[in-house]
């Protein structure tokens, strides 16, 4: 049998997630972690990582970017999302949150004050200074 490795431009919104899922579950893996995929997003997450100590669980919300949202805000989440080369990230939502709000403009921005979201395709070097001590 030859399989072809597919090109993740070529993939629908699901079909992304769904990939996205499966690659950081594999990361996630090598740090004790196994995931639980949820069929419907409970209380803001998309699934549970529960490590192999057996009392350590982390609600994550995948996102395909560094989103903010007001909507997770007080839920105890942590996003994950890929970034350059492959590079995955996991953060404390609430906490860069705050961290956000406090060293750059996204409290000001139309997008935080009218809708309550904030995403970045492109992030800045101070931010992913800071983002390193939640890369996986």
């Amino acid at each position: 049998m030859a399989l072809q490795k597919i090109s993740y431009d070529n993939l629908n919104s699901r079909q992304r997630e769904n990939y996205n899922f499966q690659k950081v579950s594999a990361i996630l893996a090598d740090y004790g972690f196994v995931t639980l995929r949820l069929t419907d997003d409970w209380q803001g997450a998309d699934f549970i990582a529960q490590r192999i100590d057996g009392e350590t669980f982390l609600k994550v919300q995948l996102k395909g970017r560094l989103t903010l949202d007001k909507k997770y805000l007080g839920k105890h989440l942590v996003v994950c999302f890929p970034y350059q080369n492959g590079k995955w990230y996991i953060y404390p939502h609430d906490a860069l949150v705050s961290y956000l709000l406090e060293t750059t403009n996204i409290g000001n921005t139309e997008s935080w004050l009218q809708h309550g979201l904030y995403s970045m395709n492109v992030i800045s070097q101070e931010t992913l200074k800071h983002l390193e001590q939640y890369a996986l």
